[in-house]
């Protein structure tokens, strides 16, 4: 799942969130915001029982990235069908 707010320095807050359980293990977020950087974004243990990392971007930017879990698994986001160059793709529009 991936919620956009706004932040308070006018940008927009991207929140990439995952349940818990799956995939079990660590879990970064990897993708254009990050310069495709593996661990620069892990998605960390929240109270609601889902693991998130948020990223702040300019207005109606286009995000293209994958999901990074142990043992190099790589995997798309659930919620998301829009794919370019077999990665998942977010507009914050």
């Amino acid at each position: 799942m991936i919620k956009t707010s706004k932040s308070r320095a006018g940008t927009q807050r991207v929140t990439f969130s995952l349940p818990a359980e799956a995939p079990p293990g660590r879990v970064s977020v990897v993708g254009s915001f990050n310069d495709w950087t593996p661990g620069r974004h892990h998605l960390t243990t929240r109270s609601n029982g889902r693991r998130s990392a948020s990223v702040d971007v300019p207005p109606g930017t286009v995000l293209q990235f994958r999901y990074l879990g142990e043992d190099g698994l790589w995997f798309d986001d659930p919620d998301l069908t829009d794919r370019v160059d077999g990665n998942c793709v977010y507009s914050t529009n």
